[in-house]
């Protein structure tokens, strides 16, 4: 085929609407505040990127270039030509000079990820491209650019090595636990940049539907005459809102393994951020630019997500979080409060007035009794849950 008829080609899948672009937008303006505070205090770490170019060696960065290489398709006008499309139209939007690579790997599994040192590579499985259509798909090419815009590829990278690691040295006690310590934190990072880079994946989309509906089919399969994205967000509601302290810690305990929140979670705050004053003012021209990132303060960084998190305690509607919020604000008996947010230890429906120690037959009562709603729940599996972009 002619370079005229490719070009032909290649232009009747541009988009059918113009969207929005960003001429230098900063990282900042879309990154959660935990992750964005993160970040900063690691670029402005003196021999960060020294210790990181270290660990270079280390890592099977070459490795995984060569495999992903020999054993997968690389997009390019010849092959997926749509998905390349979409990725030069996400760079194009978010000012991305340097068009990352991008693999499509044999996999049934619906994933993607943004992985590298030196240069971030994009791969995405067949299970995601087969799962969903176009919008969807832009949305999730966005999300993986932004990781790239936002170096979220280095940490990643770091946390897989370290991840690999910490099974590789699990007989050796201390070994594993301090791998296993560190592990821990990059996963709670992890978390929220997957939140940065769902806004970065709305950016590029610019249809709020379309992430709902891809985060909905990540969650639940290719059947959308099946589901409904207001009842998926009624979900995410539910799920902050109900049970007691017991469900608040089993919800921590479920995370923790987690590199990515769980789906529902992930469509209400990026719901959230979509509804904001925030965004509008993004898409209206007025955001950060790059060109001030050096100027950028730590402690104003960790001044906005220290709000941030006091703000979501604040506002949260989870038993353990309203009950964080109710004793900083000196509301309240401690005790009382735990023993209702467990469902209650003693049987009794009140505490019998002026009983402030408990009377002998109070005692007795209180310890004969057995309560028929104690908790029955199991503790989480130890099998990891699926994490996908």
């Amino acid at each position: 085929m002619s370079d005229e008829g490719r070009e032909h080609n290649r232009q009747e899948r541009v988009p059918s609407r113009r969207r929005t672009r960003f001429p230098g937008i900063s990282t900042r303006a879309y990154e959660h505040p935990a992750d964005r505070s993160a970040l900063v205090a690691l670029r402005k770490l003196s021999g960060f990127d020294t210790v990181f170019k270290a660990l270079s060696g280390l890592l099977p960065e070459r490795s995984l270039r060569l495999l992903f290489l020999s054993d997968s398709v690389r997009v390019s006008d010849q092959q997926f030509a749509h998905l390349n499309d979409m990725l030069r139209d996400a760079c194009y939007i978010l000012d991305l000079e340097k068009v990352p690579p991008m693999y499509v790997n044999q996999d049934p599994q619906p994933n993607a990820m943004c992985i590298g040192l030196d240069e971030p590579i994009i791969v995405v499985t067949t299970g995601l491209v087969e799962l969903l259509d176009e919008e969807e798909m832009r949305a999730v090419v966005g999300h993986e650019v932004g990781h790239a815009l936002s170096g979220h590829a280095v940490y990643r990278t770091i946390l897989l090595f370290l991840t690999n690691l910490a099974v590789r040295v699990a007989w050796i006690p201390l070994g594993s636990i301090a791998i296993m310590a560190i592990v821990t934190a990059l996963r709670e990072w992890f978390r929220k940049s997957e939140l940065s880079a769902d806004r970065a994946g709305l950016l590029v989309g610019q249809d709020v539907r379309a992430s709902m509906r891809g985060l909905m089919k990540i969650a639940g399969g290719n059947h959308l005459h099946e589901m409904n994205v207001d009842a998926f967000l009624k979900q995410a509601e539910e799920y902050e809102e109900s049970g007691d302290l017991r469900d608040s810690v089993l919800k921590i305990l479920n995370v923790l393994p987690r590199t990515h929140p769980f789906a529902t979670v992930r469509a209400a705050e990026l719901k959230k951020w979509a509804e904001s004053r925030d965004y509008q003012r993004i898409m209206d021209g007025h955001y950060p630019r790059r060109t001030d990132d050096g100027d950028t303060s730590v402690s104003d960084s960790f001044r906005e997500s220290a709000t941030h998190y006091a703000n979501e305690v604040r506002n949260s509607k989870d038993p353990l979080m309203k009950l964080v919020s109710d004793l900083a604000g000196g509301a309240g008996d401690l005790g009382d409060r735990v023993r209702r947010g467990f469902g209650g230890f003693t049987g009794s429906s009140s505490p019998r007035n002026g009983a402030k120690g408990g009377s002998s037959s109070d005692s007795k009562e209180g310890s004969g009794s057995k309560d028929s709603d104690s908790p029955k729940d199991e503790p989480p599996t130890d099998t990891p849950p699926r994490d996908e972009d």
